[in-house]
């Protein structure tokens, strides 16, 4: 996934589009038809020239950038134009960027680079940049590239975005695989992870961006997917490409990747540093620090309400968030049995916690709690949690035991 260039450099883009616009080819092709040839006479169609290839850049330490990017090439040697049809471009200027990216409203488009500009870019960051020839028939050329121009007038180069169904790669795979004389096939494969686990293996570096993406995703990221589904990352389209083949309707088989090379090495990149302890670390923290609250209250004979604010506090407004993706248009965020645990109930009784707490009075809302982090627990074994949220479980739930059956509350032994 990339960011919008400036308009300096896409209105120059469009410029050259305008210039030499992709329907010439069509055009030529056509006139070339209607001119008595030989049969065997193949070099005179101006397809012959044209290359598409599939291009795939390996992740580099940017957010958007740590599952890596897919783009499409085409080089013309006849006329020099060589190009890279990029369907990840965004900016993060336009307004309510983040709100909307976490309701899925998010839109991406089509956008067209210099493909040497293209590759200086990843080359920067010291990403690879691979290649994959694709071996098609004239007439498939022609239909992917008329389908290029119908695609980059302005009121079709904007599409809405969801990462897992439909974004930069997705997009490039359908632009090749739905233009082709015959239907692809790829190898049948015998694992099927879910898609959680599939982007588990491209953030491992990234334990806090890890922890975001569990959060949000809900039961459904936990379900198996097939080939198809599974090609949304980048390197997984590039591997089934290797392995794929075009079947015609008259039963013929030719590959779909004709060659394949390396255009730009791989770096080695500066992995910038994060926050030093991970999730986890940071759950078992909070779990000796409840521990050692309630210890200190037996031991002094006092309520620390105040602790109690913090936890309602932070538990409440983090369900805030996952409350709001309910309606997010991201289908793997609506269900997040996360939910039981983190919601925004507890900021509706931080006033009566503390109420009731000054004026020595126990409180049912406790046991409320302990039923619902219970089934929070539960819940686990159906839906992968974030790392370390059983730990923060186990100390809200250590916690509000605490408080249930803490008889602290006679006015003669309790002292604030």
């Amino acid at each position: 996934m990339k960011r919008k260039k400036t308009d300096r450099y896409r209105l120059l883009i469009a410029l050259i589009m305008a210039i030499v616009p992709l329907s010439t080819y069509a055009q030529q092709a056509t006139e070339q038809s209607s001119v008595d040839q030989p049969v065997n006479n193949q070099s005179a169609n101006p397809m012959d020239s044209v290359t598409i290839s599939l291009l795939t850049c390996s992740p580099h330490q940017t957010v958007y950038s740590l599952y890596g990017h897919t783009a499409i090439r085409v080089n013309d040697r006849r006329t020099g134009r060589d190009i890279a049809i990029n369907y990840g471009m965004f900016s993060f200027s336009k307004p309510h960027f983040v709100l909307r990216f976490v309701f899925g409203l998010t839109d991406y488009e089509m956008g067209i680079e210099d493909f040497q500009e293209f590759c200086n870019i990843y080359a920067f960051y010291g990403s690879s940049v691979t290649e994959q020839m694709l071996d098609l028939l004239p007439e498939e050329k022609m239909r992917i590239l008329q389908a290029f121009e119908e695609n980059y007038q302005p009121e079709n180069r904007v599409y809405r975005y969801n990462y897992f169904y439909d974004n930069c790669t997705t997009r490039a795979r359908d632009m090749i695989t739905d233009h082709l004389n015959g239907k692809v096939r790829y190898r049948e494969e015998e694992q099927y992870p879910s898609f959680r686990e599939l982007i588990h293996e491209w953030n491992e570096e990234h334990p806090w961006a890890r922890f975001g993406n569990d959060m949000l995703l809900g039961i459904q990221a936990d379900q198996p997917t097939d080939i198809s589904e599974q090609q949304f990352i980048p390197a997984n389209t590039m591997r089934d490409f290797d392995n794929a083949y075009i079947l015609s309707e008259d039963g013929e088989k030719r590959p779909l990747v004709g060659c394949k090379m390396v255009v730009v090495p791989a770096r080695e990149q500066v992995v910038e540093k994060e926050f030093p302890l991970r999730p986890r670390t940071c759950a078992i923290i909070l779990l000796v620090v409840t521990i050692l609250v309630c210890i200190i209250e037996r031991i002094s004979k006092k309520i620390f309400w105040g602790y109690d604010l913090l936890l309602m506090l932070a538990s409440g407004l983090a369900g805030c968030v996952l409350f709001v993706m309910i309606f997010s248009q991201h289908p793997t965020v609506k269900i997040n049995l996360q939910l039981l645990l983190l919601n925004p109930l507890p900021l509706f009784f931080i006033w009566r916690m503390v109420r009731r707490t000054r004026k020595h009075l126990s409180d049912q809302q406790y046991l409320e709690w302990i039923i619902l982090i219970i089934l929070a627990m539960m819940a686990s074994l159906l839906q992968h949690f974030a790392e370390g949220m059983l730990l923060v479980a186990l100390s809200l739930l250590v916690r509000n035991i605490w408080r249930y059956t803490n008889k602290q509350y006679d006015k003669k032994k309790y002292h604030q």
